[in-house]
């Protein structure tokens, strides 16, 4: 499997962990708050469900409908995050997804980048949501090894700025791969 293929099918095993996740989150864990600061799980399940509608529309060459942060879950969060990843994962499997370049809130960056971006959002979210909502045993524990050792490899602390990451936090080498993951993004999964 090439490394550009290798991608498309982590964003989607990423996508069908985040749709466990969300078909267990109930209207109740809405308000519960997320570990981001600032946010409860309807607001983080909103900006997940705006981002994939974004990514969604630039590998289209569409319009998303609204900014990143309109209200996109309506009053229904399952049929939201469904019909968001329906068109997600369409677009990333277009023959020119990885070749096209993608305009994020921080500049347009190649479509390589900009599915480790996505597959981030994705995981880490995803993590975010699973411990908010007490749903930690679905978690892709070996995605989320993986992408750890991916932010581990590269300049991670250029990602690390207000609105994007904040500082890692510590976490013990024996904690699951999704606590080391949200520690290492700047939450801190205590």
């Amino acid at each position: 499997m090439s490394t550009t293929t290798s991608v498309i099918h982590r964003i989607d095993a990423a996508l069908d962990m985040a749709t466990g996740i969300v078909e267990g989150t109930t209207p109740e864990h809405l308000a519960t708050p997320s570990l981001c600061p600032g946010w409860d799980v309807r607001a983080e399940l909103n900006h997940l469900v705006g981002g994939m509608r974004v990514f969604a529309a630039e590998l289209s060459g569409t319009h998303p409908g609204a900014d990143h942060h309109a209200d996109w879950l309506g009053a229904d969060h399952h049929a939201a995050f469904t019909a968001a990843a329906v068109l997600d994962r369409g677009a990333w499997h277009r023959p020119d997804a990885l070749g096209t370049t993608v305009r994020l809130g921080f500049g347009p960056v190649p479509g390589p980048l900009a599915a480790l971006i996505h597959l981030t959002e994705l995981l880490v979210h995803g993590a975010d949501l699973a411990v908010a909502t007490g749903q930690e045993g679905i978690v892709d524990q070996r995605q989320c090894a993986a992408l750890l050792a991916t932010m581990h490899d590269m300049d991670f602390d250029a990602f690390r700025r207000p609105g994007m990451f904040a500082a890692a936090h510590p976490a013990p080498a024996d904690a699951p791969a999704h606590r080391r993951l949200l520690a290492f993004t700047g939450r801190d999964p205590e």
